[in-house]
Order: C-alpha cells, then structure tokens, then sequence
C-alpha cells in the first residue's frame, strides 16, 4: 500500500488573512493548459519536463518586513519551484489557493496578467 500525500479537499474558511515578517503570499498561480492569441493549444504540461518554468501569480499578501518593490494585485514571475504547495481557502472574495514564493525569485512584476505565460525557450 502505498503512503500518499494529503491533499486539501476541502476550503478553510477564513476572514482575514495576511502575510507575516518578509513571506509574499500569492494566488491565481496557472498551472493548467491554455490557449494562446494566436489560437494555439497547449497542453497541460505540470509535472512533465515541458513544465518545468517560471510561473506568474497574482500578489494576494506581502508581509510587513518584505523588501520589495511589489504591491498587492500586481502579477510577479516567480522562479521555477520556488513556491510552497497551495492550501485552499475560502475568504470573503471566493475559494483561492494560496502559496507562499521566495521573495528573491520574483523575476518580473507587471500590473497586468500575462495572456502568455509560456515563459520557455521553446518557439509555439
């Protein structure tokens, strides 16, 4: 038999939540297929080499001692597997999942989502 991992079924709910010390808390981190403008489809590609890249994720906490040029809101490009596993919570704005990055693996920040998050050295 073998020993797997537990997963967050079901959403803590919570009011208020916020990032303590120097943590960064993001949400609406992708990891699913998309499409692109151009009408291309990509596959999920999470766990295979293929997904092995940055990701973009939407800023939900930054914690008082953080030294960062970020903002709640904005949209940072974190570092391949430099974020925690996501726990599930429901707050007043609807179930997010949460996970907390490295502050020093924010490569890029932008006011705006990315339509493209691609981010490979691969040519689509």
């Amino acid at each position: 038999m073998a020993i797997g991992l537990k997963s967050n079924i079901n959403a803590i709910k919570v009011k208020g939540l916020r990032a303590i010390a120097d943590k960064v808390l993001v949400h609406n981190m992708h990891f699913g297929g998309q499409t692109l403008a151009s009408g291309i489809i990509l596959r999920d590609d999470d766990k295979k080499s293929e997904g092995i890249k940055p990701r973009w994720a939407q800023v939900y906490s930054i914690g008082p001692r953080a030294k960062l040029d970020v903002k709640v809101g904005q949209w940072v490009l974190v570092g391949h597997g430099r974020w925690t596993r996501g726990i599930t919570v429901e707050t007043p704005l609807g179930k997010q999942t949460l996970r907390k990055v490295d502050p020093g693996d924010i490569l890029l920040v932008s006011d705006e989502p990315m339509e493209d998050e691609t981010m490979s050295d691969k040519v689509y």
